[in-house]
């Protein structure tokens, strides 16, 4: 296993635009919906991560070399979010997700976000990421770690299930041509 360093975000410190592109990158179908290009919409992402301050929830994946290597974001049944301003097509990607994301039961830790830089992929280290959540969630009692993976992300979806995850419920939203579904998936631990 590949030695990770996660560190929690931080706009002060940490490149704002390589985290919105990895942002990007684990919803790019969703956001090219609501932005006409990749580029508006991690614009509009930055501008968000710049604004949101220092939020435990997203961490940052840093090589030896504290080079940014990848995102993750994990929540927990009890946290409470903060308000914070944003523009309104990012409030509609936030509304396409409740209807097709896991439901956070009162044991569970939620694995909401993992993006490995794509100069990084085919390492191992998603599944390395996963790995530590998964420990990290067994050293605090969780009954479960949850997650989604998009139904049009195979990849995703074995990678998860190679770990041990199994499918616990589908959820999907439809808007005209548009279908957004994910598998919702579990680890027992």
């Amino acid at each position: 296993m590949i030695d990770l360093i996660y560190e929690t975000f931080d706009p002060e410190i940490h490149d704002v635009r390589h985290v919105a592109r990895l942002v990007y990158d684990v919803d790019f179908r969703t956001f090219d919906l609501f932005f006409k290009s990749d580029e508006k919409a991690i614009d509009a992402i930055s501008k968000y991560l710049s604004k949101k301050g220092i939020d435990p929830h997203y961490k940052v994946i840093l090589d030896e070399n504290k080079n940014i290597i990848g995102y993750v974001s994990v929540y927990l049944p009890d946290d409470s979010h903060k308000f914070v301003l944003k523009s309104f097509r990012l409030y509609l990607v936030d509304i396409l997700d409740y209807f097709v994301l896991c439901d956070i039961g009162e044991n569970d830790l939620y694995l909401a976000e993992i993006a490995i830089d794509k100069s990084q992929r085919g390492r191992g280290l998603g599944k390395n990421v996963i790995l530590d959540v998964i420990d990290y969630a067994r050293s605090k009692n969780y009954s479960r770690v949850i997650l989604d993976a998009d139904f049009r992300n195979t990849g995703a979806k074995k990678l998860y299930e190679s770990i041990g995850f199994v499918e616990f419920n589908k959820k999907r939203v439809k808007i005209a041509s548009f279908e957004r579904g994910m598998h919702n998936m579990e680890f027992s631990l």
